[in-house]
């Protein structure tokens, strides 16, 4: 459906889209002015050691007392204090009557409070803060006196920020409008599709009914808006956003999942349905088996929701949940394009072919950053769009900068490229593809095959070594003793071109094996501190998208995420997603026709095998770009499957049977009427 029959059905169904649309901004409008604005305000206080520090202190058995050390737990008790029932009751009786927090300072390794007031009054927010900030310095005195501190010994607080003028906070109302304008005009949108889907099922069961007479032939409309658009137009846009926009920069008021190619991707899912309600389209048969393992995963997702709304969840963990509700959607979408909107082999060709350009122009911009030590998504600077991700910048491992070219870590780079290497090697080895020349079809191959160890992670060789041990002993003899070399040769390579870049990698291994590392030690940390988390909502979770680092901490563990967000159901449904994109890879190998064919199938079993490994060593989903390409690839399985399945049953089927014409018996005589059978009366 063009963009132009859309708009025609727009205005023939304007008793929709017009009441609705004024009431959404009527809605609006009312809650912007009803809606008061919250004002914010801030101070900082930091924590000094006493004046005998240079003498040996007792700790008098409290560690409250650490004169001396670093003060963190020090803070950490006072933050605690703070935020208890009993100093909320004292606070409330100064008049602090407003919403406030304590915490550390973001990205500070020193003994920084940073307090917090929030409010709708400007004055009193500002008179409620420095109630609390002189409140901090009595609490921390009076802790030390309960464990008996010799004044000489006292730690003291001092304001290192005053409090500072209130700031309105209108987030929250640019949010609330928002979702009110844009649930009116989807609503709107949606009944004037599905009321022109039952018009044209009306027509055609009376048109069914009525002689056919010839038709004149239409003319094509020009223009843009007539111009029709598939789905592979529509992803095109969305791979071009999703490569090229660095996935850390969102709209503000949607987080990490705002990225321009999600917002895009949900207005592709508008599209389908707008086309498929307008009776345009059907899905493509034998695509419906990753749109049920996507519907398990919506009911652990909605019943995570669920279980959130049911616990007392703080305004950040709402948010959160609302977010990855959001994100979902942006997962059915991707889905729902390249499985069932795709109803040309052709078409999905040109997608992923498109796919493995884009994405060696990606690894080539981290060869760029490797090699001149810094990030060109740095400088990328898009206006509406701000960082979701707090603290990006350029990371080091060992002497080396690890890049993350347009995404927002080197984790999500490597996983991005790990799980489309193997379409760019099943791309070059196409018999198609094989008069084009040399570079053309390996280049993509070298580019993101070699961008993979520049990662400097332990993640991006896994996923190498796996697309190596699933697709090369496919191969015949002679191709695969040719890889084996290659490969063997690119180890050489390597430790020529980047002297001590092999050393690190097998460094990192070593001490993972010996539990050495201390990125290992800190995960293995996490997964016992995760489990009271557990213990608490074991089948359902806290709530997808709530466990979020500001609020808890990294997991740096897909299934550990899935755990604590959606439960057990959630576990089971996250694999079930991925040994799906693996059986979608083995069926097309086994009912493939052609050898092409069966590379092909072999390629999309080593995708999702490398998604399924990796996603233990990273929590794969949260980053978009990983997500996005994923789900695309998952959906594109599922249509490749169902054009192998219809092309093989057409295959088999007999055709009508005809005997040569030499064999074929002379016609006999036709009989008399006389001479013909009299019928049998019936009793």
């Amino acid at each position: 459906m063009s963009l132009g029959e859309i708009w025609a059905i727009l205005r023939r169904r304007w008793y929709f889209m017009v009441p609705f649309t004024v009431l959404s901004l009527i809605g609006g409008g009312y809650l912007w002015v009803t809606v008061p604005v919250s004002y914010e305000s801030h101070s900082s206080v930091a924590l000094l050691d006493s004046s005998a520090v240079a003498r040996l202190a007792p700790t008098f058995g409290n560690p409250i007392s650490n004169a001396g050390g670093s003060l963190i737990v020090t803070a950490d008790v006072l933050i605690r204090t703070l935020e208890s029932a009993d100093a909320a009751k004292e606070l409330h009786g100064r008049g602090v009557t407003d919403p406030y927090t304590a915490g550390f300072a973001p990205a500070s390794d020193s003994p920084l409070v940073v307090l917090t007031v929030t409010g709708t009054d400007r004055e009193k927010v500002l008179k409620e803060t420095s109630t609390l900030t002189e409140f901090a310095g009595e609490q921390l005195d009076a802790l030390q006196a309960a464990a008996k501190v010799p004044p000489a010994y006292a730690v003291q607080t001092a304001p290192v920020v005053l409090p500072q003028t209130p700031v309105a906070q209108s987030k929250s109302r640019y949010q609330g409008v928002a979702a009110v304008v844009i649930l009116g005009v989807v609503s709107a949108f949606l009944l004037s599709i599905l009321m022109e889907g039952v018009s044209v099922v009306r027509r055609r069961y009376k048109a069914a009914s009525r002689p056919k007479k010839a038709r004149a032939p239409g003319r094509n409309r020009a223009g843009m808006l007539g111009r029709r658009v598939d789905a592979t137009a529509i992803l095109t846009v969305y791979l071009v956003l999703a490569f090229f926009i660095p996935s850390n920069l969102a709209l503000p008021a949607l987080g990490g999942v705002g990225t321009p190619a999600n917002v895009f991707a949900l207005l592709g899912l508008m599209w389908y349905l707008a086309t498929w309600l307008g009776g345009r389209i059907l899905p493509a048969p034998g695509t419906r088996l990753v749109r049920v393992a996507l519907c398990v995963l919506g009911l652990a997702v909605l019943a995570a929701y669920i279980s959130a709304a049911m616990r007392e969840s703080s305004h950040e963990e709402v948010l959160g949940a609302d977010r990855g509700l959001i994100g979902f959607l942006v997962w059915v979408s991707l889905v729902v394009l390249t499985s069932a909107a795709m109803q040309e082999r052709s078409r999905l060709d040109v997608l992923m072919r498109r796919v493995v350009v884009m994405a060696s122009v990606v690894a080539a911009i981290g060869f760029y950053d490797f090699f001149a030590a810094t990030n060109i998504a740095d400088s990328i600077h898009i206006p509406g769009l701000q960082t979701s991700v707090a603290q990006v910048s350029v990371m080091d491992r060992g002497a080396f900068t690890r890049p993350r070219a347009t995404t927002a870590q080197p984790l999500e780079f490597a996983g991005m490229l790990a799980i489309l290497l193997p379409f760019a090697v099943q791309q070059a080895l196409d018999p198609v593809r094989r008069r084009r020349h040399a570079l053309r079809r390996w280049g993509p191959v070298i580019l993101m095959a070699g961008a993979l160890p520049l990662s400097v992670s332990r993640t991006s060789i896994v996923g190498l070594l796996l697309v190596a041990l699933v697709m090369v002993p496919r191969w015949k003899p002679a191709r695969r003793w040719a890889a084996i070399g290659v490969l063997t040769a690119s180890v050489a390579v390597f430790k020529v071109l980047v002297p001590g870049l092999i050393g690190t990698i097998t460094g990192l291994f070593a001490s993972f094996l010996s539990n050495s590392d201390s990125s290992t030690q800190a995960r293995t940390v996490k997964y016992s501190a995760i489990v009271p988390y557990l213990k608490e909502h074991p089948l359902f979770g806290r709530g997808f998208g709530t466990f979020t680092p500001d609020l808890y901490f990294f997991t740096d563990n897909q299934y550990m995420l899935g755990l604590a967000e959606m439960g057990l159901l959630g576990l089971i449904a996250l694999l079930t997603l991925f040994i799906t994109g693996i059986h979608q890879g083995g069926a097309i190998r086994r009912l493939a026709r052609t050898e092409a064919d069966r590379e092909l199938g072999q390629a999309f079993f080593a995708s999702a095998l490398v998604a399924l490994v990796i996603s233990a060593t990273f929590d794969s989903l949260s980053f978009p770009m990983f997500a996005g390409m994923f789900f695309l690839t998952l959906g594109a399985g599922a249509s490749y499957l169902g054009f192998v399945r219809r092309e093989t049953a057409s295959a088999t089927v007999p055709g009508p049977r005809t005997t040569p014409e030499t064999e074929r018996p002379a016609p006999a005589e036709r009989p008399r009427a006389a001479e013909l059978p009299r019928p049998v009366e019936s009793r």
